[in-house]
């Protein structure tokens, strides 16, 4: 795995890995190296257990608390 997919922002097309929701929390396990994706309910399911064995914890959960911006005429 390269840190540039690591490190880019999660987008529409990255699916929850459990239900296939939109991702906003991409875990980076530390043993392999493998990616997993989770939508923000199951994110928050599987951390106590995940975290300790992640070597990675990017989290874009704050992005659902975003408005869009409106565009005025």
């Amino acid at each position: 795995m390269t840190t540039a997919v690591a490190d880019r922002t999660l987008n529409a097309l990255d699916r929850c890995d459990r239900c296939g929701a939109q991702a906003y929390v991409r875990v980076v396990l530390e043993s392999s190296g493998g990616e997993l994706l989770f939508c923000g309910h199951h994110a928050r399911a599987v951390e106590a257990k995940l975290k300790p064995l992640s070597s990675d914890w990017h989290d874009e959960t704050g992005r659902l608390h975003e408005k869009a911006p409106v565009a005025v005429d």
